[in-house]
């Protein structure tokens, strides 16, 4: 860009040379011209300005009349750089570990690392992200959409009740939050994720069906008994109609209690709310499948293997719920001994 200041001699000659020069530089040059031209009273000249005089001496020692880059600004960046500091053999455990779990963030994999023995910091195993990202080598995952379905309230519960506020919650089976999640992961498949999840120690147990009743629910239910590490002592629902008839009739049998929610409060149900929002972000929406009943069901019993046992919980200082599960007995133990 020319420059054609007409009213500053110093700018005027300069765009007669066929000098170039940006914005900010042509604005230093008319500080520069003003302060010359009003014998150099730099009080003055950072006054009409507006600016002050750390910066106009800052650039009145950097000004050369000969040279308008002068008046450039410079970049800031480093003459140093931070170079890697971690082997190469390490970047591709953490690409590895990543693609077999797209969706952990570094806490997760540096949790693992140091599983496998290796010193390594929460921060480094960012970096490394970063960098393979930049570098093109990771790609994050196609994620498939999901929807939920809007669910009926029914008033009359003949088993179910609602939660009291003395009922204890203080060690694994207190309390197991059930939830269902309808997937529309393509045209015309519709499909139904039951989740349930224990308060205290975060174990869950998965599995995905055609339809949402209460039959259906009644047979997660036995397999929740069954594959539920600890005994369970009270579940809680939300007022959906698949938790009511069959399923109500079955916890009533085995004299389990069951705490109903109030009409619009998923809030009180967050722990599994949130369970459906991790199995759909680290499990649905990453796992290659054909969405067939069966083999789906397989892979998500792979995956609330890996979720027990593998995937360290934020919440439970970044111990997978087994884990946690071990230390907690560990303690009962010791403490049925003194």
């Amino acid at each position: 860009m020319q420059i054609h200041y007409g009213r500053l001699p110093r700018a005027r000659q300069l765009a007669r040379s066929g000098q170039e020069a940006s914005r900010e530089a042509c604005l230093r040059l008319q500080w520069m011209d003003f302060y010359l031209t009003h014998q150099r009273n730099a009080a003055r000249t950072c006054r009409h300005f507006g600016i002050s005089r750390q910066t106009f001496y800052r650039w009145w020692r950097r000004y050369d009349p000969h040279e308008l880059t002068s008046l450039e600004s410079r970049s800031h960046r480093p003459h140093r750089r931070r170079q890697p500091t971690w082997a190469p053999e390490l970047a591709e455990q953490v690409l590895q570990l990543r693609r077999r779990y797209p969706r952990w963030g570094k806490d997760k994999l540096a949790v693992l690392l140091r599983h496998a023995g290796l010193r390594v910091s929460t921060s480094m195993v960012g970096r490394i992200l970063t960098r393979l990202k930049l570098r093109g080598v990771l790609v994050e995952a196609p994620t498939v959409a999901v929807s939920r379905r809007a669910r009926k309230r029914l008033r009359h519960r003949p088993w179910a009740r609602r939660k009291p506020q003395f009922w204890p919650v203080a060690q694994p089976g207190d309390l197991v939050q059930l939830d269902t999640k309808q997937l529309r992961p393509t045209r015309g498949v519709v499909l139904y994720h039951f989740s349930a999840r224990d308060v205290t120690s975060r174990w869950d147990v998965v599995a995905v069906h055609d339809r949402a009743d209460a039959d259906t629910a009644a047979t997660f239910l036995d397999a929740l008994l069954r594959r539920m590490p600890f005994a369970v002592r009270a579940l809680q629902v939300d007022g959906g109609s698949e938790f009511a008839a069959e399923f109500e009739q079955a916890c009533q049998q085995r004299r389990l209690p069951l705490f109903v929610l109030p009409p619009r409060s998923p809030k009180l149900n967050g722990h599994v709310e949130r369970a459906n929002r991790t199995h759909a972000e680290e499990f649905y929406e990453v796992t290659p499948t054909d969405w067939a009943l069966l083999p789906l069901n397989r892979q998500l019993r792979s995956w609330e293997h890996t979720y027990n046992t593998i995937r360290p919980h934020q919440a439970l200082g970044y111990l997978t719920p087994q884990q946690f599960l071990n230390q907690w007995q560990s303690k009962r133990k010791e403490s049925e001994c003194h």
